[in-house]
């Protein structure tokens, strides 16, 4: 009894000391951190976390580590990292809630609702593309074209597509402007 109580005592005694270390260990252990990440990455916009200590960051690596560790196997949601081909098809907000296959999916369905009948033509208002997760149960969405703004000249053609997801019943929307200067065939998200 004791024996266990001692190896429990040192683990928490353990993991207190690699929370309090310095940026480099942090870089050391990022990898066994789960959490930790290089100061290199940053996160997309939608995804990002407020700034924060070196050794806040380097706690609530090993804590959220723990955390998600915990989430994933009781079912939790899981925020995602957009992949950044995709980035001109897929909002950062939608993109944190679908795991990368289901980001491709996404995208997919964007490309295809936003296909006029011809290079040159422009969709139709309401046409939509559905798709359903091939990785996760409960996971599906929509694009849908629900507005056009073509630039005065005619130089730009700008759609509005809105993107829905539904996450394990939870459904998310984001609204993206769209644009291409023909002869493009396709659109792309534009600020």
């Amino acid at each position: 009894m004791l024996g266990g109580r001692t190896k429990l005592i040192g683990l928490a005694a353990a993991t207190l000391a690699i929370g309090v270390m310095a940026a480099p260990a942090q870089g050391q252990f990022g990898g066994l951190l789960r959490g930790s990440r290089n100061k290199s990455e940053s996160k997309p916009e939608g995804c990002s976390e407020a700034k924060r200590s070196t050794g806040s960051r380097i706690a609530g690596g090993i804590l959220g580590g723990i955390a998600g560790g915990v989430a994933g196997r009781a079912g939790g949601l899981i925020a995602y990292v957009p992949v950044a081909t995709l980035t001109d098809q897929l909002t950062a907000s939608i993109a944190c809630r679908l795991d990368p296959d289901e980001q491709k999916q996404a995208a997919d369905a964007t490309l295809e609702a936003t296909r006029g009948a011809d290079e040159t033509a422009a969709p139709e208002i309401g046409a939509m593309a559905a798709w359903t997760s091939n990785t996760r149960e409960d996971v599906s969405g929509t694009s849908t074209v629900v507005a056009r703004d073509d630039s005065a000249d005619g130089s730009l053609q700008c759609i509005t597509v809105t993107d829905v997801v539904i996450v394990k019943g939870e459904e998310a929307r984001a609204d993206k402007r769209m644009c291409r200067r023909p002869p493009a065939a396709r659109y792309a998200i534009v600020a």
